[in-house]
């Protein structure tokens, strides 16, 4: 706490002169930032929702039970327009998941399903093992791949961009069933997608592709892949047996919640604030992404506690099916395709609740200026950076209407040392850094919303 009266003092120092504009919207700002480091009201909701409704898979009693509750705090905050919108989403249940090394020794392995695979035959798999870092080294197998089990062995590391991160190994969990299938595998797997050495599994998606066979998907500790490639190295052979029980359902009901501040001029001008509401199983979805959709629940309530109203409408959505293949996000795009061109900007948070760097901007020439002067305020608690390039998932959909897109940056540092593990719990949120992204997206939603301008659309039908 004591972090957020330091940052009020600083609030009630700062100079006069902003980038917002006119004197309305320099109070504006200086209103919103006030209210959302004053207390910790953001955190404790994500509690309520975390602690109480817990994780929020599709097709899960949770994700509906949280939309419930959802709909119901956004009218207590006297939000507008409170509705859902119904969406189909997939509905697969995890089961039975154990595995163990049967030679050259025994040895436990941790491992958990990847989202959508099928089951193993009653019984589990015994098969030995072969293991590739990439797709190139897989096809050099060949023939090798036939009967066995595939275990990719890309690793991650923090802040590792595009060469060493996330994005750099997830294709290997997404598609590496289907490539191994390709070349006569009978499962594959893929070293966990995390940053850090606590031998947890980090689930995520999968797909298979028609006209392939199906094979089980799963992840495996990065302690564990590491213990299998030790024995490859030592010239052994590696059998593995692993069984799980999971099943693909039939598609289940859900929904996008929305709610709105009606503008004040152009009520049919739209910014969007956007999260993903579901979450895998095994946490509690604290980071990935409840922490976001409390973002947009609090920056609506701040807002509107103010008593401001900005030109345009803000419109919160809490979008479901994000894990398993933007469901929500396609499912909205298409029931909205004829406002598109009254959508100005879409703005998303799905990076977690680390202290709030600024913002990523996909729009057309100028956006980046213009984004930049908005979010100056932002200073004041280091969030003020604005760079070409960003988005979100959710909101990727209205892409192809021209919607600009803006995703909010966080320091994910420690983000994928438990994304999609049971390790996504509220005790990785900071009360404090939480109320600064509040702040953040309370701001610039605003400034988007009230500004005479808008941020220039992408080209129309980008690929």
């Amino acid at each position: 706490m004591q972090a957020i009266i330091v940052l009020l003092a600083a609030l009630l120092a700062m100079p006069p002169a902003t980038a917002l504009g006119n004197d309305r919207d320099r109070t504006a700002a200086e209103r919103i930032l006030e209210a959302a480091l004053a207390d910790h009201h953001a955190y404790h909701r994500l509690a309520w929702l975390t602690d109480r409704i817990g994780p929020r898979i599709t097709g899960s009693a949770n994700l509906e039970k949280a939309i419930e509750w959802a709909t119901e705090e956004f009218r207590n905050d006297g939000q507008e327009n409170v509705h859902t919108e119904p969406v189909a989403v997939p509905h697969w249940v995890r089961g039975k998941e154990t595995a163990r090394v049967v030679s050259p020794t025994v040895h436990p392995v941790v491992i958990t399903a990847l989202g959508g695979s099928i089951s193993t035959p009653e019984g589990g798999i015994t098969a030995e093992v072969v293991a590739v870092d990439n797709y190139d080294e897989l096809k050099l197998l060949g023939e090798e791949v036939r009967g066995k089990i595939v275990l990719y062995t890309r690793p991650i590391v923090r802040n590792g961009g595009r060469e060493a991160g996330y994005g750099s190994a997830a294709t290997y969990r997404v598609t590496g069933a289907t490539e191994a299938a390709k070349l006569g595998a009978v499962a594959a797997m893929n070293r966990s997608l995390g940053t850090a050495a606590y031998r947890l599994p980090h689930t995520g998606m999968m797909r298979y592709e028609d006209g392939i066979p199906k094979i089980p998907a799963a992840s495996i500790s990065a302690e564990d892949s590491e213990l299998i490639q030790r024995l490859l190295a030592a010239g052994e052979k590696v059998t593995l047996h692993f069984e799980l029980g999971c099943r693909n359902l039939p598609m289940a009901a859900s929904a996008n919640v929305v709610a709105e501040i009606r503008g004040r001029e152009k009520p049919e001008q739209v910014v969007i604030l956007a999260c993903h509401f579901d979450s895998w199983d095994l946490g509690t979805g604290a980071i990935d992404d409840g922490a976001g959709c409390i973002m947009v629940m609090e920056s609506l309530r701040i807002i509107r506690a103010a008593g401001l109203t900005p030109r345009r409408s803000l419109r919160g959505v809490l979008y479901t099916g994000e894990e398993n293949g933007l469901w929500g996000g396609k499912a909205y795009a298409l029931a909205h395709a004829a406002e598109t061109g009254n959508i100005v900007a879409a703005l998303e948070s799905d990076a977690g609740a680390g202290a709030p760097l600024g913002f990523g901007v996909s729009a057309g020439a100028g956006a980046v200026e213009l984004l930049t002067e908005w979010a100056a305020p932002l200073a004041v608690i280091g969030a003020d950076a604005v760079r070409d390039g960003g988005g979100g998932a959710d909101i990727s959909p209205l892409k192809p209407y021209g919607v600009p897109q803006i995703g909010q940056r966080q320091d994910t540092t420690y983000y994928f040392d438990w994304h999609h593990s049971m390790a996504d719990t509220l005790d990785k949120v900071d009360p404090d850094l939480l109320a600064k992204n509040v702040a953040a997206m309370a701001v610039l939603g605003f400034a988007l919303a009230e500004a005479e301008e808008t941020v220039p659309r992408l080209p129309e039908a980008l690929e």
